[in-house]
């Protein structure tokens, strides 16, 4: 044997399971491949198709995992104290090779995290797939909560980020979105404390949202990504198998000319038969080696270069040094909070010597409600099966409606909050120019 064919037959060994040959080998590599063990065997046309469930669930733990890298890389460079946050900050972006690259990709995957999960979610609720189906032990109302709770965990990771720089923008974005939570009945102000470590935005808030964001929170991610994707396995796979299965017609199947008996007893030849008719359950099957493999793979790599494109035209932003005495006007939340900080606006209503607080009403009692109705909803759902798996089933009509409805109306309250809110928190058109305001000390 040649050195070449001796180094192909080795590569072939190395590489067989990404590229088996037989759907026998398809099968041998979802077992012995440690990174393929979590893929089931085969999957359906339908699970691989673009547009059911639009890879948004895959492009999440993709930026999850780009966050992860850098910010592994960027830890080794951040120093979290109030007195060098700001100036290894600045290093990182302005002396550290390609650091403002490696920031920016963080940035970047952070907000599109927050954006991809909520994207998940409305994907979820639309194709009706938090209903069970035909799999025996299924619970998928248990895993759209768990979704949920990975939803509320993401914006939390996003949330304690936001304060690393101790730059301006940070600083007082932290402000409005603690002092929002402080609003809290009975909890609130210890919910604020326990964020922060004392009654204002020090070291102590500094570290603990510094350890929080590094190791807690993404621990947390990683534990209910894992039991999430688990989850999908034991309910069945993806809620579209379940519409596909509706759709399986039985089929005739011709009798085994070699066969001798029946139900009736002990025949000779063939005259005496039971015809049978069964479900092809693997017609519409592939293998996942190579087919979802390849897929995961692209998709991916896909999400990588989108991130790395953004990261050139959209640079992560650096105000001044957090300053106590010099109030932004306007400050606000980030951005994902901001829909609140506008119905916390809205709902602050004077009457006389009676003041209803907004925060009460739009930061804590509404998400708390909004968070209520999305665990009770998958139980209230009394929709057939044939509404399981399918975008926009006729027989959701009304509730898919409702939910569009509410998902708009964050949206745009968050387009008004980000575009349109100016000094002392007036409405400004896009185009128009903001007056402009003197700085107080």
């Amino acid at each position: 044997m040649s050195f070449v064919e001796r180094a192909k037959k080795s590569y072939r060994k190395l590489t067989w399971t990404w590229n088996p040959g037989s759907d026998k080998e398809a099968g041998d590599a979802i077992v012995k491949n440690l990174l393929l063990h979590w893929f089931p065997n085969k999957v359906t046309s339908g699970s691989m198709s673009w547009t059911y469930s639009l890879w948004l669930g895959t492009i999440s733990f993709v930026l999850f995992m780009i966050l992860t890298g850098t910010g592994m890389i960027l830890m080794f460079l951040y120093v979290p104290s109030v007195e060098r946050a700001y100036t290894s900050v600045k290093d990182i972006e302005f002396v550290i090779s390609f650091g403002w690259l490696m920031r920016s990709m963080h940035r970047i995957s952070a907000h599109l995290m927050v954006a991809t999960v909520f994207l998940h979610m409305v994907r979820v609720f639309l194709t009706g797939a938090f209903k069970n189906g035909k799999a025996v032990g299924s619970n998928r109302p248990l895993n759209w909560i768990i979704g949920l709770i990975l939803l509320i965990v993401t914006l939390l990771l996003s949330f304690t980020g936001y304060l690393l720089p101790w730059d301006q923008l940070a600083y007082w974005a932290i402000t409005v979105g603690t002092n929002i939570a402080s609003s809290a009945p009975l909890v609130g102000e210890s919910i604020r404390f326990f964020l922060l470590g004392s009654s204002t935005i020090d070291q102590n808030a500094l570290i603990r949202f510094y350890v929080l964001h590094v190791f807690f929170l993404p621990v947390i991610v990683l534990v209910l990504f894992s039991y999430h994707m688990w989850r999908v396995r034991k309910d069945g796979g993806l809620a579209v198998v379940d519409h596909e299965a509706l759709d399986q017609s039985l089929e005739k199947i011709a009798p085994v000319k070699s066969k001798t008996y029946s139900l009736l007893g002990i025949a000779n030849g063939t005259t005496v038969h039971v015809q049978t008719s069964m479900v092809d359950e693997e017609k519409n099957s592939i293998p996942s080696v190579p087919n979802l493999s390849r897929r995961v793979w692209l998709v991916s790599l896909l999400t990588f270069l989108g991130v790395l494109i953004l990261s050139f035209f959209f640079r992560a932003p650096l105000e001044a040094p957090a300053n106590p005495s010099v109030t932004p006007n306007p400050a606000k939340a980030p951005w994902y909070f901001l829909w609140l900080q506008e119905i916390v606006t809205d709902t602050t209503i004077n009457l006389g010597f009676f003041t209803l607080n907004g925060a009460l009403v739009g930061g804590i009692i509404l998400p708390a409600v909004l968070i209520g109705l999305a665990i009770w909803w998958p139980y209230r759902d009394r929709s057939g099966i044939d509404a399981v798996g399918i975008w926009f089933a006729p027989e959701r009509k009304t509730q898919n409606l409702v939910f569009i409805a509410i998902c708009v109306a964050i949206i745009l309250l968050t387009i008004v909050g980000t575009f349109m809110r100016g000094p002392y928190w007036n409405l400004y058109w896009p185009w128009e120019t903001w007056p402009t305001m003197p700085v107080r000390f």
